[in-house]
């Protein structure tokens, strides 16, 4: 048996789904249910006898113990993470919490389990760290992509405290034997996703006919990735990556933020046509940047397409009309996720100026 923690999540949901579908180990789920963690995302698993939901903290060290120990857990993939920069900006001390603190705790649990385990169960045992490349900090138009060789250079909250996690990892692979795999991964789309991100926000206010706000001048590039091309190769690190190693997953989709909603409107424009007859694009408003906004990144996945043969199979076309699809199609889904708090804090967030047309702040991936 394997557990997730933040499976209730984006990419975590999506990892549990993908993983039951391509076979019969069991999974227990670990969130905490914050804001972005739901359990619609699981509805799909609840009559399902290899999947066991609980709600708790990574920083629960009593109950990640018992977990561990109940479930004779062979693998940690975790996932669990505040996530959002935006919100890092705002309340960086649940990120260190959560992030850095939480994942010290999981991986000191992680390793007295293992000392627990027989020989045998003791070698195969994983703990497998989700990253991200904002880690790396920003690149030049020129530049070349991150990889595993980059430096760490955080320019964000969020970004500094999963560098921490990432040192934490390393740190208990080196010093203690534990057999951590970590991958760093540019930013996923895809279903599930809470729609305070880039993509799912511009398509939830563009079918509501809101101001879909662009920071700066939306020239701000990023590598996109589809969420089961991430699955699949986080399903294969799981396998087969080497204790140690660090793995960059990117999608091989560069692209700018202007022209990522720009697509958007356009298949918007196929799939929801707006009944006056006018195009998405139209709702486009650009707005005051970030701080600190990093300018572009990209990722070389050289090296886990060269040892492990994995290759993204999703263009961002079609990931991206398989996207908006899907959120065309559960509109129930999404008013249930942009009730109550949630509305709350897009209020605060973007909050129109004194004329009542622009918001206060932009959306980034």
């Amino acid at each position: 048996m394997i557990l997730v923690t933040g499976g209730a999540g984006f990419i975590g949901s999506n990892f549990v789904l993908d993983w039951l579908a391509a076979g019969d180990e069991p999974v227990v789920t670990l969130d905490k249910l914050t804001y972005a963690g739901n359990l619609r995302n699981l509805d799909a698993l609840a009559d399902d006898p290899r999947h066991i939901f609980v709600r708790g903290d990574i920083a629960d060290r009593d109950l990640v113990a018992r977990l561990l120990a109940d479930h004779r857990v062979r693998a940690i993939v975790h996932f669990a993470a505040e996530s959002h920069v935006d919100r890092s900006i705002h309340g960086p001390e649940d990120f260190v919490a959560t992030n850095v603190v939480g994942t010290f705790r999981l991986l000191e649990a992680a390793r007295a389990h293992r000392a627990d385990l027989p020989p045998t169960e003791r070698d195969r045992f994983r703990f497998l760290h989700v990253s991200t490349d904002e880690v790396y900090g920003t690149l030049g138009p020129t530049d070349p992509p991150f990889s595993e060789r980059s430096q760490y250079r955080p320019n964000s909250p969020y970004a500094a405290s999963k560098a921490a996690s990432d040192h934490l990892a390393r740190g208990h692979h080196h010093t203690f034997g534990l057999p951590v795999v970590t991958t760093n991964c540019s930013n996923n789309y895809g279903p599930w996703q809470f729609p305070e991100k880039l993509i799912p926000l511009c398509i939830h206010r563009a079918l509501a006919g809101e101001p879909l706000p662009i920071y700066g001048d939306g020239r701000q590039v990023r590598d996109w990735l589809y969420v089961t091309d991430h699955c699949a190769a986080i399903r294969l690190v799981l396998e087969a990556g080497r204790p140690g190693e660090v793995y960059c997953i990117g999608g091989t989709s560069e692209l700018a933020n202007i022209d990522v909603v720009g697509l958007l409107c356009r298949i918007l424009d196929e799939e929801s046509p707006p009944a006056d007859g006018r195009r998405y694009a139209e709702q486009i408003t650009f707005v005051a940047d970030r701080p600190g906004h990093d300018r572009r990144y990209a990722i070389d996945h050289g090296k886990i397409t060269t040892e492990l043969g994995w290759r993204p199979r999703e263009s961002f076309e079609t990931g991206l009309r398989k996207t908006v699809r899907w959120y065309l199609d559960h509109g129930d889904w999404v008013a249930d996720v942009t009730s109550g708090g949630y509305r709350d804090w897009i209020g605060r967030h973007y909050a129109a100026d004194e004329r009542g047309l622009t918001p206060a702040r932009g959306a980034d991936g």
